[in-house]
């Protein structure tokens, strides 16, 4: 196997080529690492009035195992944004092979979606409940000129960006904070506070990268954020304008929400003894970085994460 220089070995437990076992049949609960492009859908959960991601996975599935399929996801991701590790599990009394639930639904799946891995769970395991941190990635397109390619997976800026000032500015939100300046007007969650790990910001040629990890999100939370960052790397604000949001609690006063299409849902971490596959971290045009889902550390803290509608007391 050839490594590029300065690139790390790829150890064995993260082989993308892990073979499938087509031989034992499994049922119970599930997990499936998914990907897929957000573009036609009005997001993840299931609609009646416009097509939904999830509508599509559990038609697919319910297609293999012959009978109806619900699914549980780690988030859901609004219409336009994507995702490449969405993490979901569901409950099956239907006995197929691992194979069978990774290829055999990407049969049935539409070519902008797709399952990468299947694993049979203990059943103390849930894609929401169960999840530690969660991690995105805005990727912005700066240059003069709008794209003619890949215009659906990214952000196209056309003035140019300081990502230095960008990183500065977002050094503010790292930590435990009330993050009301920043979530959607129409947020359901029943508390404001998050526990953001930490948000990097960089540059790759002409693509600008901001990378924001947290134990959970408000609705729009990240897209927030990136609209604003994008106003203190044209100019537009000073490097202030982060931490006067976020100490004024008001989204009225906050810059206009980033486009969906720039947002990947890239990396979901659990407790480690559910030993879920590791995998490149996202989207496809960072895959070049060598790092993968999952390989950094958690930071300690005593922040409470907030308590999900219809969450079984045995998770709390």
């Amino acid at each position: 196997m050839l490594f590029l220089p300065g690139f790390p070995a790829l150890p064995s437990h993260m082989s993308l080529f892990t073979r499938l076992d087509e031989n034992e049949r499994v049922s119970g609960r599930i997990a499936l690492g998914l990907e897929y492009r957000g573009t036609a859908y009005q997001g993840w959960q299931r609609l009646n009035h416009g097509p939904s991601l999830q509508a599509s996975l559990e038609a697919a599935l319910s297609r293999i195992a012959q009978s109806p399929i619900e699914v549980m996801c780690s988030g859901r991701t609004d219409s336009g944004v994507h995702a490449t590790r969405q993490i979901v599990h569901f409950d099956t009394t239907s006995a197929r092979t691992l194979k069978a639930w990774v290829m055999g639904t990407n049969v049935n799946l539409p070519r902008d979606m797709s399952v990468r891995w299947a694993r049979l769970m203990p059943h103390d395991f849930h894609a929401r409940f169960s999840s530690l941190a969660r991690r995105y990635r805005y990727v912005i397109l700066n240059q003069p000129v709008p794209p003619a390619l890949d215009a659906e997976h990214m952000t196209w800026h056309r003035t140019p960006l300081d990502e230095t000032r960008m990183h500065e500015a977002a050094q503010t939100l790292v930590g435990e904070h009330d993050f009301s300046g920043y979530r959607a007007a129409g947020c359901q969650s029943s508390t404001p506070w998050r526990h953001v790990h930490f948000v990097e910001v960089t540059r790759v040629g002409p693509l600008v990268i901001i990378d924001i990890q947290a134990n959970a999100f408000l609705h729009h939370m990240v897209r927030n954020i990136a609209g604003v960052l994008l106003t203190v790397g044209d100019g537009r604000r000073e490097v202030s304008r982060t931490r006067d949001i976020l100490e004024s609690r008001d989204r009225t006063l906050s810059e206009a929400t980033a486009p969906a299409q720039g947002l990947h849902f890239v990396d979901v971490y659990y407790d480690p003894r559910f030993e879920l596959p590791a995998e490149p971290l996202g989207p496809a045009e960072l895959y070049f970085s060598g790092e993968w889902t999952g390989q950094r550390t958690l930071p300690a803290s005593n922040y409470q994460r907030p308590v999900y509608r219809g969450e079984p007391a045995e998770h709390l």
